[in-house]
């Protein structure tokens, strides 16, 4: 099983991480970053940009709105176009990836709502996680468990049937 899915939440790890990256605020938006693992950016970053992955260091941003994907302290910034997958918080078209291990995107969310009126992907990610096909920390470029995005996307869809 994947350590990022059963240790702690992506909270504690956001403010133990930063908390000791240093100068950890985007260079273009001002928020403050996620640190993610070395490995992380080498499954996702574009292969021309593999060697200043490297340097320890590199965070993500988190912001929704921003263009950045990781920024490094000293400088070094990776956008949309430098990496290889599509960064669901950063996304506002279809398909959305919210879980990058399984495949799951806003759309499945979505549909299985209006569907059923409920989502089970979140049962069905722990049910995979619990049986080891779990590799949020390479997969996902936050380098953290998906099951928040899905369970953060299905809560908003859930509210937003429920006011129709």
């Amino acid at each position: 099983m994947s350590d990022c899915c059963s240790i702690k939440s992506p909270a504690e790890t956001t403010l133990a991480e930063t908390a000791k990256a240093g100068t950890n605020t985007c260079p273009e938006c001002g928020q403050p970053g996620k640190s993610v693992e070395t490995k992380t950016l080498k499954h996702t970053v574009q292969p021309q940009h593999l060697e200043p992955v490297n340097i320890p260091g590199f965070l993500f941003c988190r912001s929704a709105d921003c263009d950045v994907i990781y920024f490094h302290p000293d400088g070094d910034c990776f956008r949309k176009p430098d990496v290889r997958v599509r960064v669901g918080l950063k996304e506002t078209q279809d398909p959305v990836p919210l879980c990058y291990c399984f495949g799951f995107t806003d759309a499945m969310v979505r549909e299985e709502i209006q569907a059923t009126g409920k989502c089970t992907l979140p049962q069905r990610i722990t049910a995979e996680v619990k049986t080891g096909n779990c590799a949020c920390e390479i997969r996902n470029p936050q380098g953290a468990c998906c099951l928040g995005n899905v369970t953060a996307a299905m809560r908003v869809m859930e509210r937003s049937s429920v006011n129709r």
